[in-house]
């Protein structure tokens, strides 16, 4: 075998070097094309071109009232589920609420404790006082529903957990969950609710997604991102195969992970939008977070590591992470 400079000894290379050059050029162009795209699907998420489909529209038509019937006396009524964990469920019922001044106290009065609850502390004591000076005055008296105002006289100062509007929001919820929910039940935005149940019961195939370029890779597959072709929204596709996943005897795992996902609603842990499979995987689509991961954080942004402050504010997220997840009584090692 002639060497690489023309005549001579054999090359101990089964290869030629050229050949290696044109290999590691061809996959950084791959690497580019990939990137330029997901760029322009998410710039498209956010910009005049809005990345869907031109077929959108047909996509998502909502269904007469009258195709929505069978599901309206199927549906399970939980206040909780429909209203609150629900994205769309939760807007239509606040919308309704908005109709009803009573009601639309309710909501200003959960938002504020909402705020109230992710203050940072020094701000907490206006906060709390704001609140208090707004809502639980007696000269506001006549707006606050009277089943409300019953149980939830209390003092903020003989509650040193911190947990200062706890009982209050219960009571509230208590309250939202009998006759005003009742009446959400009979109104147009129950039924507007109700189409859009019937259309997110449709088949999700892989055709739903446009897909992109691997964010990463693990041991039941990897994870990519996508594209919904019909809103143009993104996400992260987690891809299990399923010959892996019989290989290293992880159904069970799997299927616990779908079940977690579809339980845990969260502001510290990523959320299930839709599930698929195909003939060699099963395919959780994902919250995409498009800031990369903790160890890229670590090893290339400046120095390795981080500076007290931030690491405190990680092992926050984590910590109400965890949280989360034990209030759903999952165990998370």
């Amino acid at each position: 075998m002639r060497g690489l400079c023309g005549s001579g000894p054999r090359s101990p290379w089964p290869f030629s070097l050229p050949r290696i050059f044109r290999g590691r050029r061809a996959m950084e162009l791959e690497n580019i094309a990939a990137n330029t795209l997901l760029l322009k699907a998410r710039q498209g998420e956010f910009g005049q071109k809005s990345g869907r489909s031109r077929k959108w529209r047909e996509m998502l038509r909502l269904p007469p009232d009258s195709q929505c019937n069978k599901l309206r006396h199927t549906i399970e009524k939980d206040f909780s589920s429909l209203c609150n964990k629900q994205p769309i469920g939760r807007l239509l019922f606040r919308q309704f609420c908005d109709t009803k001044p009573d009601l639309k106290w309710c909501i200003e009065f959960l938002d504020a404790v909402a705020e109230y609850e992710v203050a940072i502390d020094e701000e907490k004591i206006d906060h709390r006082q704001s609140i208090l000076d707004k809502f639980f005055k007696k000269e506001n008296s006549e707006e606050i529903p009277k089943a409300v105002v019953c149980d939830c006289r209390w003092d903020p100062e003989q509650n040193p957990s911190g947990n200062v509007f706890g009982n209050c929001t219960r009571v509230v919820h208590d309250y939202l969950s009998k006759k005003p929910f009742e009446e959400y039940q009979e109104s147009s935005y129950f039924s507007q609710f109700l189409q859009w149940k019937w259309l997110e019961r449709r088949p999700v195939t892989k055709s739903t997604f446009r897909r992109y370029r691997v964010l990463g890779k693990g041991g039941f597959g990897e994870v990519c991102a996508c594209q919904v072709r019909a809103t143009g929204k993104m996400y992260a596709c987690k891809k299990l195969e399923k010959k892996r996943i019989k290989k290293r005897r992880g159904e069970a795992m799997a299927l616990n992970e779908k079940r977690i996902l579809e339980k845990v609603h969260s502001r510290f842990v990523v959320s299930l939008a839709y599930t698929y499979e195909t003939k060699d995987a099963l395919c959780l689509v994902l919250t995409i977070m498009n800031g990369g991961d903790l160890k890229f954080h670590i090893y290339n942004m400046g120095n390795p590591g981080f500076e007290e402050q931030r690491a405190i504010f990680y092992a926050a997220e984590l910590c109400c992470g965890l949280e989360d997840l034990q209030r759903e009584r999952i165990v998370y090692r």
